[in-house]
């Protein structure tokens, strides 16, 4: 009988961690409607990594920016910056590393930068090139 207690709770305990890993949410079930138009990873593998994002937004009133940020791939000593964008407007689909990450005639048409520095320090920017 114990072997049979033991065995029905071992199998409960797998079920809910095969549940629990695949009913993550992901970044589908954010608000705000994101799109990814273009990114942009350095080849560097043994220094920093630098990832770079354009993503436009539907609504950004109730858009979970620093979520979705939080959400994107970073590496330890590396660099994610994600470039927010509304819908409808022009949006850069190269990227380039450095500081400087897409041609400026887009500026003024990018509302909020998300940033996770090397350190694991995350910025939201709202209007960075105003």
């Amino acid at each position: 009988m114990k072997k049979i207690g033991l065995l029905l709770f071992v199998l409960a305990l797998i079920g809910w961690m095969l549940k629990d890993t695949f009913t993550q949410s992901g970044i589908e079930d954010l608000k705000g409607g994101f799109a990814e138009v273009g990114s942009y990873r350095n080849e560097n593998n043994t220094g920093p990594v630098q990832r770079i994002y354009s993503v436009t937004v539907k609504d950004t009133t109730q858009a979970q920016l620093k979520e979705y940020g939080d959400l994107m791939p970073h590496n330890k000593y590396g660099n994610t910056k994600v470039y927010y964008f509304l819908e409808g407007k022009e949006v850069p689909s190269k990227l380039l590393p450095g500081d400087i990450n897409f041609d400026t005639k887009f500026n003024n048409n990018c509302f909020a930068l998300y940033e996770k520095s090397a350190m694991g320090n995350v910025g939201l920017v709202r209007w960075p090139f105003r």
